[in-house]
C-alpha cells in the first residue's frame, strides 16, 4: 500500500510539472507570435512612410478620406462640448449653492411614508 500512494504521489507531481511546463511553452509561443506579427506590420508599414507626401498627385478618393475624416473628428467634438458644459454647469451650481441643503425626496411606488423619531 506504500509503494501505490507514493507511486501516486510521483504520478500528480509529474502531471503537474507538465502542466506547469506546457503553459509556459504556450505562453512563450504567444509572445513568439506577438513579436513576429509586431515585426511583419513594420516591416510592411516602412515603404509607406519613406515617400512624401504631394496632395498635387492625390485622387479623389483621397480628398473623400481627409473629408470623411474631418467629419468624423467634428462629429466628435458634439458630446465633448455637451459633456464640458454639463460640467461647467454643475460645478458653478455647486459653488453657489454651498450654504443652501437641498433636501430630495424619494418615493418608491407602493411605498408608504414611514415616519421616523429621533
Amino acid at each position: 500500500m506504500k509503494y501505490i500512494i507514493s507511486w501516486h504521489t510521483q504520478c500528480i507531481n509529474q502531471v503537474e510539472r507538465q502542466g506547469r511546463e506546457e503553459f509556459k511553452m504556450k505562453k512563450a509561443m504567444k509572445g513568439l507570435k506577438v513579436g513576429l506579427m509586431i515585426g511583419l506590420i513594420t516591416l510592411m508599414a516602412s515603404p509607406v512612410f519613406a515617400r512624401s507626401i504631394s496632395f498635387k498627385e492625390g485622387g479623389t478618393a483621397l480628398w473623400i478620406f481627409i473629408i470623411i475624416g474631418a467629419i468624423i473628428v467634428l462629429l466628435q467634438l458634439i458630446p465633448a462640448a455637451i459633456l464640458f458644459f454639463s460640467f461647467i454647469g454643475t460645478t458653478t451650481t455647486m459653488s453657489f449653492k454651498k450654504g443652501k441643503k437641498v433636501e430630495e425626496e424619494v418615493v418608491l411606488p407602493g411605498a408608504e411614508p414611514v415616519a421616523v423619531k429621533r
